[in-house]
C-alpha cells in the first residue's frame, strides 16, 4: 500500500513536481541575493531618523517600506510624477531602481500558477499535495528499507539508482515536507479557505486637525528601530484629517500628523504571526539561509524523479507480472517474497498462478511489507526467501526479521518457509533458516517444515509444491520455467594459461568491454557499470543454470576479466577454457556490493588462493589512491600457477600494492595461505587493531582455515573473526 501510494503520485505528477521544485529552488536565491546587495541600516537607527532623512531628499514621499531582507524602498510624487527607489538608509538617497526583477516575477508566476491564473494555482497546489504524499510515503519506505527509524542513516546497498534515490530522500525529506505543507497553507489562504485572523486598529474619530509635526520628534517613531519597520505611510498632502500609518513586527498604529500622538494601536494576532512564519518558511523572505537550504533540498526532486523512474522500470523488468493478485485484506494465502536479483519473484508468480487456478485467493508482496494486521482473512502465510551474501536479508526482505523479533507474538496463521540458494556456498539458505528459527522461537504455527531449493531447481520446486498441495488438500503441480536473464555478447580478446604442470588448468580470460548506450549508462544496465568483485553469469550451452565468476576488473579498466579453473566434467568451465580470441560468449552482470573494499583509507588485508586471486587482483589494480594493501596469496607452485605474478610486481613498484606474501602448497615444505598468516601474526594483528579490513576469496576449506588462523592471531587482542564481521571489517566471497 505504501509503495503504491509513493509510486503513482510520483509517476503521474512527475513533470508538475519537477517544475515546482526547480522554480522554487531558483526563487530561493533571490532573498539571499537581495540580502547581500541591499544597503542595510546601521544598528540603532530609528524609523524617525530614517523617515526624516528620506523626506529631506524626497519631500513628496508617500510611503517607506522595509522588506524582510532589510531592503528599504521609498515611493513619492514629484510634480505629479510618481517615483520609487531603493534607499541607502545612511543618507536617505536612492541608490537603485525599485522596479521588480523581471526574472523573479516570471519565476514567481510559473511557480504559483504556471501562468494560468486560478486554474494554474489549483494545479500547483495538486503538485504540492503530491510532493507531500511522496515525501511522507518515501520516508516510510526508507524506514522500512533501513530496518527502523534508528537505522535512518545506515549504509544502503543495492543498485546505484535505488541507493541514490534513498540517500537524497534521507537528506531532503524534511525540507520537502516543510515546503509542500507551507505551499498548501498559502494556497488555502489565497482562496480564502482559512480564516483571515488579522486585526486593524479602529480608525481614530478625532485628530488634532494640525499638520507639519516634525518626523524626528514623533515619540512612537523614535522608539521604533528600523529593524522592526515594515511600512510607514504618510498622510495625503493637504488633508488635515488623514494620519500616519505605521506597521511593525509588533502591530499596526495610527499617528496624528499635527502632534505625533499615537491615536490607535493593534498588536499582531497569533494567527497573523503563524501565517507570517509560514510565508517566511516557504519563501525564505527574512530567512535567506533557510531559503537556500530548502532550495538545495528541492533540487533533489528532479534527481529522485529520474532515479524513481529507473527503479520503476527496473522493477517491471525484475518482477514478472502477477495477474489476479488479490489485496492483502481479502486473500486467504499470503505469499511474501525475499529476493535480491529478482529470480525468486518468478517462482512466486508460478506458485500464485497454480494456487489461483486451484481456487485459492492469493496476495503476493515483498517480505519487507510484512504486516499481519492486514491479513484479515488469511489462512496461511508462505515465505519464499533467498539469501544475500553471508546470510543477510535480500533487498525485498529488509526489516522483516526486525519487525518479527520486535512483535509481542507471531501471527496465529500457519507458516511455510521455502529457502532459495546454492549449495556450493557456505551460507546456503542461511536467511531462510534464520527466519524459520525466529518463527519457531515466537511460537508461529507451522504449515510445512522448512525446505530449500538448490540453484533454482524446477524439480525441487515441483517436489515442494506437491507437499504443499497435500497439506492444503488440493492437487498442486508447479511447472516453473525460469525467466531467462537478458545477456550481453562478450568477445574474448586474450587468454593466459596456467596450471597444466600441476594438473589444474586455469585460464585468465579477458573480454572486450561492450558498448553501452547513454540510457544503459543512466540505468546502470548490462555492463555499463561494474566493479571488481561483482559477478559475471554465464549460461553454458546445454545447461539450465548459469555459473557465476568473480570479476577481476572494473569498468574503469576498459575490459572484463575473469579467472577460470577447468573442473573435470565441468560444463561451463570446460567451454570457457576452450575459448580462443575472437570467440564470443553470452553473459550477464550480477552486482556483489557486499564484497567491495569501500572508500576508506584504512589498510586492506586481502587473502586468497587459486582463482580467488581474481577479484583481489582487481582491487589492487584499481588502487590508484595508494591505499595500503597487504596481499596473502596461496598457490600450488610459482612456476605453474602464480596468477598475475608479473602484474603484482609492477603494482608494487607503482605503490598500488604495499606487501605481497605468498604460500606454496606443492613445494618441498607445503605451505598454505593460513600458514603464511600465522608467520606474519604480529603485523596482521597490529593492522587489524588499527582498523584494517579483511577480505577473503577462494574455496570453502581455505576460508575455514583462514578464519581459524585469524582467530588464533586475534585472541590476545580480544578480537575474533565474528566480531570483525559484525563491524563490517571481515567479508568473504567463498565458493
Amino acid at each position: 500500500m505504501i509503495r503504491a501510494l509513493h509510486r503513482w503520485p510520483g509517476l503521474l505528477a512527475l513533470a508538475l513536481v519537477t517544475i515546482l521544485s526547480l522554480s522554487g529552488a531558483a526563487l530561493s536565491v533571490f532573498p539571499a541575493a537581495e540580502r547581500i546587495t541591499a544597503p542595510q541600516a546601521e544598528a540603532g537607527l530609528t524609523v524617525a531618523a530614517l523617515a526624516d532623512r528620506i523626506q529631506a531628499v524626497y519631500p513628496g514621499v508617500e510611503q517607506i517600506r522595509r522588506s524582510p531582507s532589510g531592503r528599504i524602498t521609498a515611493y513619492w510624487f514629484d510634480q505629479g510624477a510618481p517615483g520609487a527607489a531603493v534607499i541607502d538608509p545612511a543618507t536617505g538617497e536612492g541608490v537603485a531602481s525599485a522596479d521588480p526583477n523581471q526574472a523573479e516575477r516570471w519565476l514567481t508566476n510559473l511557480h504559483r500558477s504556471l501562468f494560468l491564473g486560478d486554474g494554474g494555482r489549483f494545479a500547483m497546489a495538486a503538485g504540492a499535495a503530491a510532493m507531500l504524499i511522496l515525501s511522507l510515503s518515501g520516508a516510510a519506505l526508507v524506514v522500512r528499507r533501513a530496518g527502523g527509524w534508528r537505522h535512518w542513516f545506515a549504509p544502503l546497498r543495492g543498485p546505484l539508482a535505488g541507493r541514490l534515490h534513498a540517500e537524497i530522500a534521507r537528506i531532503a525529506v524534511v525540507g520537502l515536507v516543510l515546503s509542500s505543507t507551507t505551499a498548501l497553507w498559502m494556497t488555502a489562504s489565497t482562496f480564502d479557505l482559512l480564516p483571515d485572523g488579522g486585526s486593524m486598529p479602529a480608525v481614530p474619530a478625532e485628530v488634532s486637525g494640525e499638520t507639519g509635526f516634525a518626523l524626528d520628534q514623533m515619540i512612537t517613531l523614535r522608539q521604533t528601530p528600523v529593524a522592526e519597520l515594515r511600512e510607514l505611510s504618510f498622510p495625503y498632502p493637504g488633508d488635515a484629517t488623514d494620519v500616519f500609518t505605521v506597521k511593525t513586527d509588533r502591530g499596526t498604529g495610527y499617528l496624528d500628523q499635527g502632534d505625533g500622538a499615537l491615536l490607535a494601536w493593534a498588536d499582531l494576532t497569533g494567527w497573523e504571526r503563524v501565517s507570517e512564519t509560514i510565508y517566511m518558511l516557504h519563501t525564505g523572505q527574512g530567512a535567506a539561509t533557510l531559503g537556500l537550504v530548502l532550495g538545495l533540498m528541492a533540487l533533489g526532486v528532479p534527481a529522485m524523479g529520474a532515479t524513481g523512474v529507473v527503479i520503476w522500470l527496473a522493477g517491471r523488468r525484475g518482477r514478472p507480472r502477477i495477474r489476479g493478485n488479490q489485496p492483502a485484506g481479502r486473500a486467504k494465502t499470503i505469499l511474501l517474497v525475499g529476493s535480491e536479483g529478482g529470480s525468486t519473484w518468478g517462482f512466486a508468480a508460478t506458485l500464485q498462478a497454480a494456487l489461483t487456478e486451484a481456487g485459492q485467493s492469493v496476495h503476493v508482496g515483498p517480505m519487507s511489507g510484512f504486516a499481519p494486521e492486514r491479513y484479515a482473512r488469511a489462512e496461511r502465510i508462505i515465505l519464499l526467501a533467498a539469501t544475500y551474501g553471508d546470510g543477510a536479508a535480500p533487498a525485498s526482505a529488509k526489516g522483516f526479521l526486525d519487525r518479527l523479533n520486535a512483535s509481542d507474538r507471531a501471527p496465529n496463521i500457519p507458516l511455510a518457509v521455502l529457502g532459495f540458494g546454492d549449495r556450493s556456498f557456505p551460507a546456503y539458505c542461511a536467511f531462510a533458516k534464520s527466519v524459520a528459527a525466529a518463527a519457531e522461537a515466537k511460537g508461529w504455527p507451522e504449515l510445512l517444515a522448512l525446505d530449500t531449493i538448490d540453484r533454482q531447481s524446477p524439480q525441487d520446486f515441483a517436489r515442494w509444491g506437491r507437499a504443499l498441495g497435500d497439506v492444503l488438500g488440493i492437487r498442486l503441480e508447479l511447472s516453473h520455467r525460469p525467466v531467462q536473464t537478458q545477456t550481453t555478447t562478450l568477445t574474448l580478446v586474450s587468454r593466459r594459461d596456467y596450471g597444466a604442470e600441476v594438473q589444474a588448468p586455469t585460464t585468465i580470460l579477458r573480454f572486450a568491454l561492450p558498448h553501452a548506450s547513454l540510457w544503459q549508462r543512466l540505468r546502470g544496465a548490462g555492463f555499463a557499470r561494474f566493479h571488481a568483485g561483482d559477478l559475471i553469469g554465464i549460461l553454458p550451452e546445454g545447461g539450465a543454470v548459469p555459473r557465476l565468476y568473480s570479476l577481476a576488473s572494473g569498468r574503469r579498466d576498459s575490459f572484463i576479466e575473469i579467472v577460470v579453473k577447468k573442473h573435470p566434467g565441468g560444463l561451463c568451465s570446460g567451454q570457457l577454457t576452450a575459448l580462443e580470441p575472437g570467440d564470443t560468449v553470452a553473459a550477464f552482470l550480477r552486482r556483489n556490493p557486499g564484497f567491495r573494499p569501500g572508500r576508506s583509507r584504512a589498510p586492506l588485508i586481502l587473502i586468497g588462493a587459486g582463482t580467488g586471486i581474481g577479484p583481489l587482483a582487481g582491487f589492487v589494480r584499481g588502487n590508484a589512491r595508494h591505499r595500503p594493501i597487504h596481499l596473502f596469496f596461496g598457490m600450488r607452485h610459482p612456476d605453474s600457477d602464480f596468477f598475475y605474478g608479473e602484474e603484482l610486481v609492477t603494482w608494487q613498484d607503482e605503490g598500488r600494492l604495499t606487501r605481497l606474501v605468498t604460500a606454496v602448497s606443492r613445494g618441498a615444505r607445503p605451505h598454505y595461505v593460513q600458514d603464511a598468516l600465522r608467520g606474519e601474526a604480529t603485523q596482521v594483528a597490529e593492522l587489524i587493531r588499527n582498523g584494517a579490513r579483511v577480505m577473503v576469496c577462494g574455496g570453502r576449506d581455505m576460508a575455514t582455515g583462514v578464519a581459524d588462523a585469524l582467530a588464533e592471531i586475534l585472541a590476545p587482542a580480544g578480537l575474533t573473526p565474528a566480531v570483525l564481521k559484525a563491524e563490517g571489517r571481515y567479508v568473504e566471497d567463498v565458493y
